[in-house]
């Protein structure tokens, strides 16, 4: 049963309060001076506190009341306080809620706005504390892990991480999917960094950039004459990475010649330098990445089914920058370095922006934000996007219209205390209500 405290030197309405919230299910505590309040807090688990603000005849400037809500706040920063005053004093509850006060109800109040007030209370302290046991238990998921500087605060980024994590420590063939910019080898590297094999080799091959021609040399090696131009022997990046990881990104532009060389090498371990048919084997661990579709390379003869099954022994998707909204701010803020604030006006767009360079376009127009603001803030009109550009219909629907409505209204229209009843930050809220046409209060 939930408890509430009652702190009110009016013994009349405590007695009505504590009949009032007992016929809907609270226990309630009563005191009539501070030290009455102190002492039932000390002996209590008290869930929610609602506090009178003069407490001595003749008192009734709220100067009591004041005193004690700070005291409370300081003692118990987590239990929710609902004031209770006139309306002579309502300039200084007003303070007193910016200060964390969850809310305040006027003398004489009425009854079922009370109760919803004290309902609505309890359960955003639930939601909180169930985001707080939320947020511990990320942290102790990724606790001693090396995520290699990333950046990110959606729950598809912290799935995926955790996801990847969990895949570290086995020598397992990755292979990583998504489009291009998106961040798919800073995947590769926690991978990598979390695994037995982080203190040897980790090689990375961008096949986009090699040349046909050149690429089985590049990942193989070739001994001197092996082709016109090979002058001296050349170590092959799967001979460098030996006993450590090696990271294939665009393997989808890998040859047919090169992909049945690739396949060998997972199966056996064995391959040959162009030019010698001495054998060598090595024991590398394969992460790889593609943001082509390798099903449609299959079925259309220019990728191997057979080493298809190889390198995708398990697949990370990682999702565009557009589909996971929550990170493209903080990620702004991290790639202006502290150098210079956003305003609210480019926080905005860069929030509506649909980011088709992904994670790359989003630093490239940071510091070019950065060099072209003469200012300490950088306003939209400096980011060098249109809002033609921008993607209002950006999937947002983990709530719909009238839940952030609802979240709204019960909050009194204080979107930083709605955001947490709905269990998501600030600008996330501000998001959806953009994006649903909801003006801020």
């Amino acid at each position: 049963m939930l408890k509430l405290l009652v702190i009110d030197d009016n013994q009349p309405i405590c007695q009505a309060l504590q009949t009032l919230f007992a016929l809907h299910g609270y226990q309630v505590l009563c005191a009539t001076s501070p030290e009455q309040a102190w002492q039932s807090l000390n002996q209590h688990d008290i869930d929610l506190i609602l506090q009178d603000m003069n407490f001595s005849a003749g008192q009734m400037q709220g100067d009591q009341g004041k005193d004690l809500f700070y005291q409370l706040r300081q003692q118990y920063p987590d239990t929710p306080i609902v004031l209770m005053t006139a309306w002579t004093q309502l300039e200084m509850v007003v303070e007193l809620v910016k200060a964390g006060a969850t809310d305040y109800i006027a003398k004489p109040w009425d009854d079922q706005r009370l109760l919803l007030t004290v309902a609505n209370a309890l359960k955003l302290k639930q939601l909180t504390e169930q985001q707080q046991r939320t947020e511990q238990a990320r942290n102790a998921a990724f606790a001693g892990k090396e995520l290699c500087g990333l950046v990110f605060a959606s729950s598809q980024m912290q799935q995926l991480l955790q996801m990847a994590l969990q895949l570290a420590p086995s020598s397992a063939a990755v292979l990583i999917t998504g489009p291009n910019g998106a961040g798919k080898e800073g995947i590769a590297n926690v991978l990598h960094a979390n695994s037995p094999r982080s203190a040897k080799p980790f090689i990375k091959v961008n096949m986009g950039a090699l040349p046909a021609d050149l690429m089985e040399a590049e990942l193989f090696g070739a001994e001197a004459g092996a082709y016109s131009g090979a002058n001296k022997t050349r170590i092959g990046r799967f001979e460098a990475a030996d006993g450590g990881s090696i990271f294939l990104d665009e393997i989808g532009n890998l040859s047919l010649t090169g992909q049945a060389k690739l396949l060998r090498v997972l199966q056996t371990g064995e391959f040959e330098r162009l030019g010698s048919s001495h054998t060598r084997k090595v024991d590398v661990r394969l992460i790889s990445a593609t943001n082509s579709d390798l099903t449609a390379a299959i079925s259309r003869g220019e990728f191997r089914q057979d080493l298809f099954y190889r390198i995708n022994v398990v697949q990370l998707a990682l999702p565009a920058l557009a589909q996971r909204p929550d990170d493209i701010l903080p990620l702004a803020r991290y790639f202006l370095a502290g150098k210079k604030a956003l305003s609210p006006s480019a926080e905005q767009l860069l929030a509506r922006h649909s980011w088709p360079g992904n994670v790359r376009e989003l630093q490239n127009v940071c510091q070019r934000a950065l060099l072209l603001s003469n200012d300490d803030v950088i306003q939209s009109t400096e980011l060098g996007l249109t809002e033609a550009g921008s993607n209002t219909k950006r999937t947002l629907d983990d709530f719909d219209c009238e839940q952030l409505r609802q979240a709204l209204l019960q909050a009194g229209g204080v979107v930083s205390r709605a955001a947490k009843q709905l269990g998501i930050s600030r600008q996330a809220l501000y998001r959806r209500m953009e994006y649903y046409g909801i003006d801020a209060p």
